[in-house]
């Protein structure tokens, strides 16, 4: 265990004590950030000088001496797995990864070994933020399991607690191109519409008018395929709820291709389209979604940052077939 101890100047006298703890971190260059010295205070790890514990909105007081013990890191119980993803973009402080589709992202009930995460500890073990927990290590955002593209990843907390602040603040650019059952009307517009945890059924979402969080979704319609059996759209991400797209698109009568959750607003074929492409975009095995842009500044240098992947196998594939019989 790691101790660390401050004495209050008259400059910093009455501050909060998260605010001074961070404040004091910062001039040593530490990599602690402010949520986790206020788990610290909740855990009881910051005394006064008498052996006291403080509470984060006490204020400080003048050549008030304040002591903290650091825990070790405790060991992960997760196992490293080499599973294959493609690393986008790496510095000393964030990777940009593509995620396959199929790949969980972190461990949950059932899965504890094939993710995301396992993953990461196998390429980058100790080199990954802790904010999100033992768990979720260096995981900024999540997509969808069958969702594939562009993901942050943090190394350092330092690094994940801004991106985590720019995120809430929507200063991080997120774009998906979805194929959808239809053309959408009109063309170009946002989607803007609460989302809740369904009743029914807890692993679905649903739209609401006056109960969850507010969501916004920008999307325009990039092209239109066999007279309007499918449309290729981008989704440009204002808010990041669970399921976003895939339950903004639904309500508004136009399902993802593939999506095995939400599917109550699918298209006939047209009947003069070849068997084979009705069946592969009938039989498609995944939501037809992909995170192909995000910009955002980088935290430690603020310059602007913006990375585009193309499409997977399994969507060129598609559309190529959608292309050739339109």
């Amino acid at each position: 265990m790691e101790k660390f101890e401050f004495v209050v100047t008259e400059n910093e006298e009455n501050l909060r004590l998260d605010k001074f703890l961070a404040l004091k971190f910062l001039a040593e260059k530490s990599e602690i950030t402010r949520s986790k010295i206020q788990n610290l205070i909740e855990e009881q790890l910051v005394f006064d000088e008498r052996n006291q514990p403080l509470k984060a909105s006490q204020k400080v007081k003048l050549h008030q001496k304040i002591s903290i013990n650091l825990p070790d890191p405790k060991a992960s119980h997760l196992q490293a797995k080499e599973i294959p993803f493609e690393i986008v973009f790496e510095d000393k402080d964030l990777l940009v990864i593509n995620k396959p589709a199929g790949l969980t992202v972190h461990p949950g009930a059932g899965n504890q070994e094939d993710t995301l995460v396992n993953a990461l500890l196998f390429t980058h073990a100790n080199k990954l933020s802790s904010i999100s927990g033992e768990c979720r290590p260096g995981i900024v955002h999540r997509l969808d399991k069958d969702t594939s593209g562009l993901m942050l990843v943090a190394k350092n907390d330092f690094t994940h607690q801004i991106l985590g602040e720019k995120l809430k603040n929507r200063e991080i650019k997120r774009s998906y191109l979805a194929f959808v059952y239809g053309c959408l009307q009109p063309a170009k517009g946002m989607i803007e519409k609460n989302i809740v945890r369904s009743r029914n059924n807890r692993l679905k979402m649903m739209v609401s008018k006056s109960q969850g969080r507010d969501a916004i979704t920008n999307y325009e319609t990039k092209q239109i395929f066999c007279d309007g059996f499918v449309s290729l759209v981008e989704c440009r991400l204002q808010t990041g709820r669970t399921h976003q797209i895939r339950v903004h698109l639904e309500s508004e009568k136009h399902s993802l291709v593939g999506d095995q959750t939400y599917n109550s607003a699918k298209r006939m074929a047209p009947k003069n389209l070849a068997d084979s492409v009705k069946n592969l975009v009938k039989d498609f095995p995944r939501q037809a979604l992909h995170s192909y842009k995000i910009s955002f500044l980088h935290p430690r240098s603020q310059k602007e940052m913006s990375f585009e992947i193309g499409f997977p196998d399994d969507l060129k594939q598609l559309e190529k077939c959608l292309k050739e019989s339109s």
